[in-house]
Formats: structure tokens, sequence, C-alpha cells
């Protein structure tokens, strides 16, 4: 049980079309009972999640991650003046480098966090997965890392199409032909720039596992699931929790590699042709669907959160198979104003008692 006395800040409260953690963090908090501060710290005044019933009961806007480390531990000691942060949940792919660099300043002022290292994470990047793979003996898709369009040329002679085409943080699209592999290259690099990863399309199944690494090669947690229903972006839509025991030591084998620390998502492939799992993603943070853990038995935001204020956590390794989930939106009315209060002042207070 988390003490109600304990203020915790989340980031990523947008529920929209690509939903981010952020929500259902901070309702599988509520679930368990906790009834103290729960903040949100938002990038613009326009995520969903901001204005749901029952979730955040102050919201602060930050600089967006790009402005780097520096200025977003200035942003958190002016939200330090007015309220205590004790536990802070990064919850974006985009977020975590900045925060790992000033890690330590926060613990100073007071705010703890549960994440892995810079040599951690740099180890995951999508721009390192090939080199990752042949250290550790982890089947991996080739792949090729673009950083130019005069490079698109050695990708068909180099793979077979179609590839997939990647952005280092976020998006994936499945190419055709050069001229698809341009058209995303370009779509890709305006909005999160270079590199940028082409991977190898292959036929097969797909899987997830989230888990929590404890830092020295061990899993605190995990919960693998197989798709069911995926969206035109390769999202999951609907996908069931599964007991699959090469899945599982496929999952081990990574995160003892990395003795990663903190939440991460892999996302594994079942080939059709071999039948062997290759690794596609790590993705260093918790998934959008984590809701699912708790209806299977382990509720990953509780168990994060009690990690991060220094409490120990056995291995937790039951969880119910079958449990299903199902994405569903829902549309939030609101008087405009309170987006405009928002803009104008950064700040939004006592959300839950409105």
């Amino acid at each position: 049980m988390i003490k109600n006395d304990l203020v915790i800040a989340v980031t990523g409260l947008n529920a929209g079309e690509n939903p981010q953690p952020g929500v259902p963090f901070i309702r599988l908090l509520r679930r368990t009972g906790f009834s103290g501060k729960i903040i949100g710290l938002v990038y613009d005044a326009y995520e969903s999640g901001i204005y749901a019933p029952d979730l955040a009961d102050e919201v602060y806007l930050m600089p967006y991650p790009s402005a780097g480390g520096e200025s977003i531990l200035a942003r958190l000691k002016t939200v330090l003046q007015k309220t205590k942060i004790d536990v802070l949940v990064p919850t974006l792919d985009s977020e975590l480098l900045p925060y790992i660099s000033i890690e330590e300043r926060l613990r100073e002022l007071g705010i703890r966090m549960y994440l892995p290292t810079r040599e951690m994470f740099m180890m995951r990047d999508k721009s390192r997965l090939s080199e990752f793979g042949k250290k550790y003996k982890i089947p991996v898709p080739d792949e090729m890392i673009l950083s130019s369009t005069k490079q698109i040329e050695d990708v068909a002679e180099k793979m077979d199409m179609p590839v997939m085409v990647k952005g280092r943080f976020y998006e994936a699209y499945q190419a055709e032909n050069e001229e698809d592999i341009e058209k995303y290259f370009e779509k890709i690099n305006n909005k999160w720039g270079l590199p940028i990863i082409i991977q190898q399309f292959m036929k097969g199944e797909e899987y997830n596992v989230v888990a929590i690494g404890d830092g020295k090669g061990n899993i605190t947690c995990q919960i693998p699931i197989k798709k069911v229903v995926v969206t035109e972006k390769g999202k999951g839509f609907a996908a069931v929790v599964i007991n699959d025991l090469k899945l599982t030591h496929f999952t081990q084998k990574i995160i003892r590699a990395l003795k990663w620390r903190g939440p991460l998502e892999l996302e594994i492939l079942k080939s059709a042709e071999d039948q062997k799992y290759y690794l596609l993603e790590i993705n260093p943070r918790l998934p959008a669907w984590i809701a699912l853990t708790a209806g299977a038995g382990q509720n990953f935001p509780e168990i994060l959160t009690r990690l991060a204020i220094g409490e120990k956590i056995k291995p937790i390794t039951k969880y119910k198979v079958g449990t299903l989930f199902i994405r569903h939106n829902e549309d939030i009315i609101l008087d405009i104003g309170t987006v405009g209060k928002l803009t104008a002042t950064g700040t939004l207070h006592n959300l839950r008692r409105n």
C-alpha cells in the first residue's frame, strides 16, 4: 500500500489517437486506494488526461524534452516552490535522457525516480539494436541506419522489400518501395530528427512484454502479451496475456544483458518462417496498455512507485493468463476557459475538486 502523504508526479497525459502511459498509470494508482496528491507534468494544454475526472490534483506545463535537462530542472525548482514532489515518473521515451542527466540533483531536492543509467539506455537504442543483438546472441531483424536520403538507394540493394521505417524515439511505417522510404524518412525526420532506422519486415506473430528490472539483471515483475488486433501504425488495439516459457526466457536474456533498472517494454516477433523469436524494439518505459498489468494481478504503477521510494520487492512471477485488453477512447467535456488558464499561467490546481 502506498502512503497517502506521498506526492507523485507523472508525465504523458495524452490519451488521444496515440495514447501515452500517464493516464492509465494514475488510474492504477488510484485503484490501489491511494488518495494522495498526484501532479501531472505536461507539454501541451490539450493533453486530454489533464481534464479527465479523478486523475491529477494539479498540473504544470513543462519545457519540451528537447530543451534539455537543465531547463526541466529549472522548471521543477519553480514547481517545488508550490508543492513537494516525492516520486517522479517520466513515461515517454524522449524524456528519459534529460531526466537521467538530472537524476542525482533531483534526489538532492527530495525527488526520487527509478530509471536506467545512461549506459543502459544507450545500449537498447534503436540505432544500436543490431550491435546489441550480435553481442548477446539475441536474434534481431537486419537493419540499416540512415542519416541522409542519399542512402535510400542502398536499402534496395541490401534489403528485401517491404521494410519498416522507424524513428529513433517514435513512429514506424511499412514501406513497399524506395518512394515510400523517402516519404516516411522525411515525415519522421521533420518530426523527430535523425537517424532513421530501416528494419527488415518479417511476417509472424507479434508479442509484447512489459517488465521492471532491478538494475542487476533480475526481473521484479513481467507480463507477456500476444497482440490480437493491431492498428495501421502497428499499435496493439487488443491483446491477451499468455504463458510462454520460451518467451519468458527470451525476456530474461535481454534484461540480464542490459542489467536494466526500471520499466521497459519489449516488442518481439515470432517468425512465421523459422518459428524463432526476434527482438524488434526495446522501449525504455511503461506502455500505454499498462492497465492490463493490474487486470492480470500485477499493478505495475504501484510496484514502480514502491521501488522508487526504496522498498524491497521480491520477484513476482504469478499473473492471470487469458486476461484481455481492448482499447477504448472517450470524449471529455469542459469549459474552454480551463484550457486558457493553463496556457496563460502554466498551472492548474484543485482539478479533482472541480
